[in-house]
C-alpha cells in the first residue's frame, strides 16, 4: 500500500483541508510555497496517464472548490502533476500539487537553465 492510501485509510495522519468521498486535499509536509496542498483521488490511481474522463472531471471539480475555498480563485495559483519517473513523480499515486499564497517564481524559465538544456 503506498504512503498516499495509507493517509486515506487513516493510518498515517495527514493535516486534511478538504475531504469528499472521491478526493483528499491535505498540507504538503515540505511546502514549496505560503500554501502547498496535495490533492489526490482516494482510490488508487498511479499516475495521470491511468485516470479516466469521468473522474478526472470530478478531480478537477474538487481543485476548483480547494482553490475557492482558500482563497486562491482571485489571486492566482500554481498546480501541478509529475508524471513518470522522468517527469518527477516521486508517489506513485497521482497527486496534484497545488501552491498558492503569494507571487510564484519560476526558476526553469530563467536564461541560464535555458542553456543547459
Amino acid at each position: 500500500m503506498c504512503i498516499f492510501c495509507k493517509i486515506v485509510a487513516g493510518e498515517l495522519p495527514s493535516n486534511k483541508e478538504a475531504e469528499n468521498e472521491h478526493f483528499l486535499a491535505f498540507h504538503d509536509l515540505y511546502p514549496k510555497a505560503p500554501m502547498h496542498l496535495l490533492i489526490i483521488p482516494k482510490a488508487h490511481i498511479e499516475c495521470f496517464q491511468e485516470i479516466d474522463a469521468h473522474t478526472m472531471a470530478g478531480l478537477t471539480e474538487f481543485i476548483q472548490e480547494v482553490a475557492r475555498r482558500m482563497g486562491l480563485d482571485k489571486s492566482g495559483y500554481r498546480l501541478i502533476t509529475n508524471n513518470g519517473e522522468d517527469g518527477g513523480q516521486e508517489v506513485k499515486h497521482l497527486h496534484f500539487h497545488l501552491l498558492g499564497g503569494g507571487k510564484l517564481k519560476w526558476e526553469h524559465l530563467h536564461d541560464e537553465s535555458h542553456k543547459n538544456m
